[in-house]
């Protein structure tokens, strides 16, 4: 299809049925999302959340689609203009965030909070409020952390929302 791409915001929360919405209307749409751990009463699960929150892409051909129809869409507050025109999103930046997505269509985001060696703090569990030297990232983003205990160096292995930088 022709056409630019152009960002959408939506009501909160409504990402997914705004997209929907504007796929029945003969949009192309593009809702990019990525797998975040959340901490909750305890639990630690893992969601998929809109890479920008509130907002979306659409593909629109400003000479055959009737865009001011994406205003009135369910979920949808405005499509983002400049002025009274439709701001284009220039196709490269959609193309680099395709480019992230891994075979289950979710953007790969790389963070490293900490580099080896960089000195942390303990948030929360029995060694909260302690300091000590990040050593790296183990599976299922548990990370290891020497810690100066009793004189002596200890290794312990915790939760990476453990931590903060010191």
């Amino acid at each position: 299809m022709s056409g630019r791409w152009y960002a959408v915001q939506t009501h909160a929360h409504s990402e997914a049925k705004a997209a929907g919405h504007l796929t029945c209307q003969g949009f192309t749409s593009y809702l990019p999302r990525y797998l975040k751990r959340r901490r909750h009463a305890r639990r630690v699960e893992i969601v998929a959340v809109p890479l920008f929150p509130r907002y979306l892409f659409v593909k629109v051909d400003m000479m055959c689609q009737r865009w001011r129809a994406i205003h009135s869409t369910f979920g949808v507050t405005r499509l983002v203009c400049n002025g009274d025109q439709p701001a284009p999103v220039p196709d490269v930046v959609v193309d680099a965030i395709r480019r992230r997505e891994n075979r289950e269509g979710f953007v790969q985001l790389e963070h490293r909070r900490f580099e080896p060696g960089a000195q942390v703090r303990i948030t929360d569990g029995a060694f909260a409020s302690c300091f000590g030297l990040f050593e790296g990232i183990r599976d299922e983003e548990r990370v290891t952390v020497l810690l100066d205990l009793l004189g002596r160096k200890v290794r312990i292995i915790i939760d990476e929302l453990s931590l903060a930088a010191a």
